[in-house]
């Protein structure tokens, strides 16, 4: 049955548009839903509700915007197995993968709320003894454009700190989860009361996602931007963020690895590695891409990683015993193919899986990757990881900073203080000694280096970024002006 949309959220309204857009289920292709159309006329009138809302939702009392985000969660909750099935159905994602993400969002809400009551400023010395300070304060509008893979998280990670801080906002989620990634935000942050204007959502297809875009960065309303999806459109982003002297956090890909070093427990490396590399299909901006194993242990770790994933079970997300999914749609399918075949025409080898049937793709890892391959340059962004051996913990480092990516890592060893030399060493945003790169929490500094993005989410650091600073001065007639004034 296809589910009812009510129409855009714009200015605490649902508006209904001319033209609609369907929204598939990747595991069968049926139409899930159909999806307002939206375009520019629309997206400026998202952005001037904002704009128009934004004095008195900056004015209303710390502590009451606190409060309805709260009462969002309590109702997010509530609906927790509804929205687990829709990620099944929207996403493509297997059950596990729903009971996760909607864990892990219902946890944003409260993280937001808590963020509220932390310092906003500090007093500085003065010296004519001036009450001297520095405060922050919301900038505005802020414009929050997020994509499919986990629409909940990083939709709520993009615009519940910046909204609690006494910003507003427009979101537009990505055309392929459009009612996870924005327009169910909308349904409860309407029933949790929060004003009309301070939230909207406009969705749009491919067709109308350029236009929309840009309006969403270049209207003089909108003053910061909050973008989370692939390293190319993070630089046009940047870019055009960056020309008109915008706020801009962009999170962006990452060609992630896990190392395994000969003191590891191996067991522990090995599910580590499958799970990074495998939850949801691969199709995580902190999956591991790159397994770089010590020479000594390769053969052992291998005799315990490839058993491990060739017991995913791959099917419909529909089916809650299947933990592989397919691909978001056939241009991810299609990537995965040209990887597959590049590597496998320059010399790679293939351990496990390689099988691409529709948009199903078996976990696949290969060997003997060179630099000359797409696999080893690309990110995949999807179920296939690659095996590296490394000679000692300096070959290790160079395998695994050699990638224009810097998004997470994880380090596996007994040694600590050895792992965390190691972890020095890496030129990566976030990283994990001896647990999976696939890791995040809400009130954490999230963000990557190099093409992996600039800024970050979570906790106070989303606070900083959706704010700005003032310094403030009180003078007591201390300060004394040369005469000649």
């Amino acid at each position: 049955m296809t589910k009812h949309i009510k129409g855009l959220y714009i200015g605490g309204e649902w508006t209904a548009t001319a033209e609609t857009f369907p929204d598939h289920n990747p595991s069968d292709n049926t139409v899930w839903a159909r999806i307002p159309e939206a375009g520019v006329a629309e997206t400026r009138a998202a952005i001037e509700a904002a704009h128009a809302a934004f004095p008195a939702w900056a004015a209303m009392p710390f502590n009451q915007r606190s409060a309805l985000m709260l009462k969002a969660m309590h109702i997010f909750e509530n609906r927790r197995m509804e929205i687990v099935e829709a990620i099944q159905a929207e996403g493509g994602g297997w059950f596990g993968k729903g009971m996760f993400e909607t864990g892990y969002t219902a946890e944003l809400f409260p993280a937001a709320a808590a963020a509220n009551y932390a310092a906003i400023g500090e007093i500085l010395p003065s010296e004519h003894n001036k009450l001297s300070y520095a405060v922050r304060r919301p900038i505005g509008v802020v414009a929050v454009i997020t994509p499919w893979n986990f629409p909940l998280i990083l939709s709520g990670r993009g615009f519940l700190f910046a909204l609690v801080a006494g910003n507003t906002i427009v979101l537009k989620p990505s055309e392929d989860t459009p009612w996870l990634g924005g327009l169910l935000f909308a349904e409860i942050l309407e029933e949790a009361g929060f004003p009309k204007g301070v939230f909207n959502v406009v969705t749009c297809s491919r067709n109308h996602v350029a236009a929309v875009g840009d309006e969403l960065i270049g209207n003089p309303l909108v003053k910061g931007i909050s973008f989370t999806g692939s390293t190319a459109v993070g630089r046009q982003v940047a870019a055009k963020a960056g020309a008109l002297l915008k706020k801009c956090c962009v999170e962006l890909g990452g060609k992630n690895s896990i190392i395994v070093l000969e003191d590891a427990d191996l067991e522990r490396a090995a599910q580590a590695a499958n799970f990074g590399a495998f939850m949801h299909q691969g199709q995580i901006c902190m999956s591991v891409e790159r397994v770089i194993v010590h020479e000594k242990i390769l053969d052992a770790f291998l005799e315990k990683f490839i058993p491990r994933v060739k017991q995913l079970k791959v099917g419909s997300a529909n089916d809650k015993s299947n933990v592989i999914g397919p691909v978001i749609n056939d241009r991810a399918a299609e990537r995965l193919q040209s990887q597959f075949d590049d590597a496998l025409a320059n010399g790679a080898r293939l351990l496990a899986g390689g099988e691409i049937n529709g948009r199903y793709v078996s976990p696949t890892v290969f060997a003997d990757v060179s630099p000359n391959m797409l696999l080893y340059r690309e990110e995949s962004f999807g179920p296939v990881c690659s095996i590296f051996v490394a000679q000692d913990d300096d070959d290790a480092v160079r395998i695994a900073n050699d990638s224009e990516y810097g998004l997470t890592a994880g380090v596996m060893t007994r040694d600590e203080e050895r792992g965390l030399n190691i972890i020095n060493r890496l030129d990566t945003g976030n990283c994990h000694l001896n647990c999976s790169p696939v890791n995040d929490e809400p009130h954490v500094p999230f963000g990557g280096f190099k093409a992996s993005g600039s800024g970050k989410h979570g906790g106070r650091w989303a606070m900083e970024t959706f704010t700005e600073t003032r310094w403030i001065t009180m003078d007591r007639g201390q300060r004394h002006y040369p005469p000649v004034f």
